[in-house]
């Protein structure tokens, strides 16, 4: 049995996401992660909400609430909607957790026992009548490349514009709105990351089998124009993990917390005693998944994120660990996606553009979005949402080729031989061909899998279906049972045990259609097929089924055109 520790990006908390970042980490990690417990592996998936932060303090101010209590809320939000879209997460955290609180002090005494971290003096915004530091994300003003009156003083989001505080023009406090703004001089903590360099370069180039993207991404941060930078690491923020030595006051840093990029990666291994906790355990039972010194060394781990969280995974999150010179383990492979976009523009959470989680699920069952999303998954280049190709997608995939298997083979049966497995008649070359052609097609089904290939997992298992469809339409049993019943009898014996095979194959994508189609074959055997000319005899003889309902309703044009006229615009 093989180790497999996994984890998804972790979402902000501010506010529900949109479906390109559910396709862009968090439902390929659970395609993963059944995987592989379907193939009887130990498997820890974890994830979590990022809570820390300037804009999860600007989303509580706007909702009227205190910070804590609207990230608890959001939190118990982004759960519900991950059990929604059937995301199995082995535990789903929080970046406020106590444990995440001592972790990440943790981390920064042992960096800085190790000269990694300094103090550095730099000059901030003000804002008198806030009485308080302002982080960029707190400043607003007229942004001077583009001239959009909405710009942060990181970057504008019009014209995409990194910027400094001090670039605004007429900036505003977007906590009070006051203009009553001065730069005064701040100490904050720097990570010491230029120093390595060498080490994280070494480390990726072990990394050959990792995807182009993902190593692209890392190099160019790691090499490229100005190259790997110190970093700090402090904010004078009320709401965060406050600034510790381990568990010792840290002197001058008082009143400020750990920026959220340093705490939130941390909350990865943090996530994983919050499980422990959860359920009783000790913490060997998770130090087993993250520590080398105790287990650690034989798991594989496995990270899946958008493009754009590439950079703190490859290199801060690992200068985080390695520069603590602890045992911890270290990403084995980082599977990275590129972006979907959305009916001809960009999915936004900020703008409010796009389908977003919430309501997907309003429209429509999981396995619809599931199938849709992984089958089209951004992998090699960005990718695009439209409801017309949505539409053909299900309907021709999941109505068409899988429902319209299951349907046909389960009322055939009962017509024609009651609702149990028929008993008459031996295979033939057809069903010995079938069988060969599925066997060949499920190990390169595996293969795609293992490799993390979604797209072509998906096409793969498509492959599948469609084969189980043409071998009905070549032995025709509603014609073969005129003149021959029991050949029709084998015929359809072996396609009710092609039903449960799906079933199998299909749960890591459509897993409530994989347990209707269990259901309906009334059985509990989910076995992998390692033997599949076995696995298409599961289903003996006078084993009894019922005829499911329709799996998968076709989506008409009048849905299609409602749902896109109503999210056409802007989510408010």
């Amino acid at each position: 049995m093989a180790r497999h520790l996994i984890t998804s990006a972790i979402p902000y908390i501010n506010g529900i996401k949109h479906l390109g970042n559910l396709v862009g980490s968090q439902l390929p990690a659970d395609l993963y992660a059944r995987y592989q417990r379907a193939r009887g592996n130990e498997v820890l998936f974890l994830c979590a909400t990022d809570e820390h932060g300037t804009p999860a303090e600007l989303a509580a101010k706007k909702a009227g609430k205190p910070v804590a209590d609207y990230c608890a809320e959001m939190h118990q939000v982004q759960t519900d909607i991950a059990r929604g879209f059937r995301l199995s997460f082995d535990h789903f955290g929080r970046s406020s957790s106590p444990q995440n609180h001592r972790l990440t002090q943790h981390f920064a005494g042992k960096l800085a026992d190790n000269d990694l971290i300094r103090e550095v003096s730099e000059k901030q915004v003000y804002s008198i009548t806030d009485g308080r530091f302002l982080p960029d994300r707190y400043i607003e003003g007229t942004c001077p490349n583009c001239g959009y009156d909405k710009a942060r003083g990181d970057q504008c989001e019009n014209c995409t514009k990194q910027l400094d505080p001090t670039d605004l023009i007429e900036p505003r406090s977007a906590i009070s709105g006051s203009t009553d703004l001065e730069v005064r001089e701040t100490k904050h903590l720097y990570l010491m990351q230029s120093g390595m360099r060498d080490q994280l370069n070494a480390w990726i180039d072990s990394k050959e089998d990792w995807p182009l993207l993902t190593t692209s991404i890392a190099r160019k941060w790691l090499n490229d124009g100005d190259g790997l930078q110190d970093r700090g690491i402090t904010r004078d923020l009320d709401w965060g993990i406050p600034v510790k030595r381990g568990d010792q006051p840290w002197p001058g840093m008082e009143g400020k917390v750990f920026y959220v990029w340093f705490d939130a990666p941390i909350e990865y291994i943090a996530c994983a005693g919050e499980w422990a906790e959860a359920h009783g355990l000790d913490d060997a039972a998770w130090q087993r998944w993250w520590r080398t010194d105790k287990g650690a060394d034989n798991v594989r781990y496995t990270q899946f994120m958008g493009k754009d969280n590439v950079p703190f995974h490859t290199l801060s999150f690992p200068a985080t660990i390695l520069g603590s010179g602890e045992p911890w383990k270290l990403v084995d492979y980082i599977k990275s996606f590129n972006y979907l976009n959305y009916d001809g523009g960009q999915f936004s959470t900020s703008q409010g553009r796009g389908v977003f989680m919430d309501q997907a699920l309003d429209i429509l069952p999981p396995d619809y979005w599931r199938w849709w999303l992984l089958s089209h998954a951004p992998e090699s280049s960005d990718s695009e949402f439209t409801w017309e190709n949505f539409q053909t997608s299900v309907n021709k995939d999941l109505a068409d080729v899988l429902g319209n298997f299951v349907s046909r083979v389960t009322k055939f049966c009962r017509s024609k031989f009651g609702e149990a497995v028929p008993d008459a008649g031996e295979f033939g070359p057809e069903e010995q061909a079938l069988i060969d052609s599925i066997t060949t097609r499920v190990r390169a089904y595996e293969a795609h899998m293992e490799a993390m290939d979604v797209r072509k997992s998906a096409a793969e298992l498509r492959g599948i279906w469609v084969a189980g469809n043409e071998y009905l339409q070549s032995v025709a049993p509603w014609t073969t049972f005129k003149t021959d019943p029991d050949k029709a009898a084998a015929q359809i014996r072996l396609a009710l045990n092609l039903v449960r095979l799906y079933a199998v194959l299909s749960a890591p994508f459509v897993p409530d259609a994989a347990a209707d189609m269990l259901a309906a074959m009334q059985t509990d055997d989910d076995s992998w097929p390692d033997d599949v000319p076995a696995a298409l005899e599961v289903l003996k003889p006078g084993h009894a089924f019922a005829v499911p309902e329709v799996a998968f309703a076709k989506i008409s044009d009048e849905q299609r055109e409602d749902w896109q006229a109503r999210f056409s615009g802007v989510r408010t």
